[in-house]
Order: C-alpha cells, then structure tokens, then sequence
C-alpha cells in the first residue's frame, strides 16, 4: 500500500486504485504519480471500503475481477453512500461487464490492456470535473429552465417541479448537457466529448446508453416523466420541454 505523504504533492488528489494484481497497481499508481496524484492501493473490496472510510479519497480505479465480492458489486455499493467518482477496469471485450458497470454507477471505463498514461489522464479529467464550481463549462450561475426541470450549473444541482433531485456528479452533468440544448437532439459524439472528455467511438454507444437509462430511473424514482429525455433514431438523445402536470 503506497503512503500518500510520500507522494509528490501533500495536497495532491488521492487516488484508490483497487486491484489484485501487484505489478498492475503498481504501473497504474506509478502512471497517477506522476501526473501529480497521490495512490492508496487495496487488493480486495474490504480493504478498499476500510480506506475510503479513512482517507479522503477522491477517485477509484476500480478492477472489475476482484477475489470475493466483485469490483462491480464494490461500485453498486459505493453509490449507495457515496458519489467518489469510480474508473472501471474491464476485460478486452466483455461488453456485459462494461454494461453493467456503467449502471452501477461507474463514471467511465477503460478496457484492459489499456494505456497507463490514457488512465492517468482521464483521472485528471474525471477530478477536474467533479472538483470545479460548475457543472458544465460555461458561464457560472447558468441556470436552465427547460418547462418544470430546471438546472442550476452553478450550483450542480436539478430539480423537477421545485423538487431538488438527487443525482450524482456525472448523471448531473449528463442532464445539464441535454437541457443545454432542450427540445433538440445532441449527438452521442458531443456527450462523449462534453459530459466525459472522450471522442473515443468503441463502446461509447453502450456507455451513453446505459448512462441514459439509470438517469431516466434516478429521476422516475424521484417524481420526473419517464420520458423526459428520449432517445431520437439516427441523431442522438434529447430533453423534452414538458409541464409539472405532465403525466409520470
């Protein structure tokens, strides 16, 4: 376990990367180091839950094959009590994995072998985001108001019909970007671009996707239409600019 007062800066971002494998947390809290981060190293979900109760951990890079409970179950749970932005690690290939780590609330997903420095990268990018003022760029104290929903950027925050909705960091930023554009389709390749920093087209349509949908239960759960946002054949997904009495 690397200790994070020898890291190369005392108030750096700490980083828990959470893998079995010795010589893999080993490349990847040697590539988050150094870009600047600090790394906590767990080998197993017990382990990892212990640290993140101790320590000011802001990021997980998360394997989804762990010894015992998986790194999937990890993250469904981590959602449970905590928005810790989460980085899945996943096998060449397995698309359901993937999947279903998006819809337990992983913020992004690199499928393995990946680039180390591609890694420590898209945690920069992640840490900027959920560490800024706003929710999107733009101007600051931006408020959208898209029929009864209505986004606050500066506050990072939604609500439905003056119901404060509670959604985590990414799902924010997901709707924020839609109700930038309200009434009109913004391509898959935009949100990958502006709601996760990646132009990346393999897999990008299944994370967008699975992100869509447990937006759209987040928000059902919590008093908003089910088809408040829908998804328009060829173009992309858009919010819809409905009334308060709408029917659920």
């Amino acid at each position: 376990m690397t200790d994070p007062t020898i890291s190369p800066k005392g108030d750096a971002s700490l980083v828990l990367v959470v893998d079995d494998e010795v010589q893999m947390t080993a490349i990847i809290s040697f590539a988050l180091e150094t870009q600047g981060l600090r790394t906590l190293t767990a080998p197993d979900a017990p382990s990892a839950r212990t640290l993140l109760e101790a320590e000011p951990i802001e990021l997980v890079v998360l394997d989804v094959m762990l010894p015992g409970e998986s790194g999937i179950d990890l993250c469904r749970s981590l959602r449970d009590t905590s928005d810790v932005p989460v980085i899945l690690l996943t096998a060449l290939g397995e698309v359901d994995d993937r999947v279903a780590g998006l819809t337990a609330g992983a913020d992004d997903y690199l499928t393995k072998p990946f680039s180390p420095r591609e890694l420590a990268l898209r945690a920069q990018a992640i840490l900027r985001r959920s560490t800024g003022s706003t929710m999107l760029n733009g101007p600051t104290g931006q408020v959208l108001q898209c029929g009864a929903l209505r986004v606050d950027r500066e506050r990072g925050s939604a609500s439905w019909d003056g119901v404060d909705l509670d959604l985590p960091e990414t799902e924010l930023r997901l709707l924020g970007r839609l109700a930038q554009d309200a009434g009109r389709a913004v391509p898959l390749r935009t949100l990958l671009q502006e709601v996760w920093g990646t132009s990346r087209a393999e897999g990008g349509r299944d994370m967008v996707k699975s992100m869509i949908y447990r937006l759209r239960q987040q928000m059902r759960a919590q008093g908003a239409p089910t088809d408040l946002i829908e998804a328009v054949r060829g173009q992309g997904y858009r919010v819809r600019v409905l009334p308060a009495n709408h029917p659920r």
